[in-house]
């Protein structure tokens, strides 16, 4: 029996892919395997990010094209990197029973959920 298939990596289209990489560097702490012009390879522990430059500008601006959640440590300084490095928040921080959520949305459309664990 062949084994089950894993995923490679999750794909994203930017306008900049550079800066993308720098902003989930700078922002997230993911380490970049690769990155030119067109191409980005990030990595959080098993997780692979891919980053690829749009071949058109219709890459949504205001829109929600993908949308990726993270548990961090400390959701108020990650959201302060965050939007140093140009994103928004796409909403209030909530507090909820079982932690802090926090929605950001960052360039070229792409939305992160934050989760704090209380």
């Amino acid at each position: 029996m062949a084994a089950a298939a894993s995923l490679r990596w999750i794909l994203q289209l930017h306008k900049d892919v550079p800066k993308a990489a720098r902003f989930y560097s700078e922002g997230l702490d993911f380490t970049v395997n690769v990155c030119t012009l067109r191409w980005a390879e990030l990595q959080s522990g098993p997780l692979k990010l891919a980053l690829m430059q749009s071949t058109n500008d219709n890459v949504p601006q205001k829109g929600y094209s993908s949308s990726l959640s993270f548990t961090v440590t400390d959701i108020n300084s990650t959201v302060t990197k965050l939007m140093a490095l140009g994103a928004e928040l796409d909403g209030p921080i909530k507090y909820e029973i079982h932690g802090k959520v926090a929605a950001m949305r960052c360039m070229d459309g792409h939305v992160l959920g934050l989760y704090e664990p209380a």
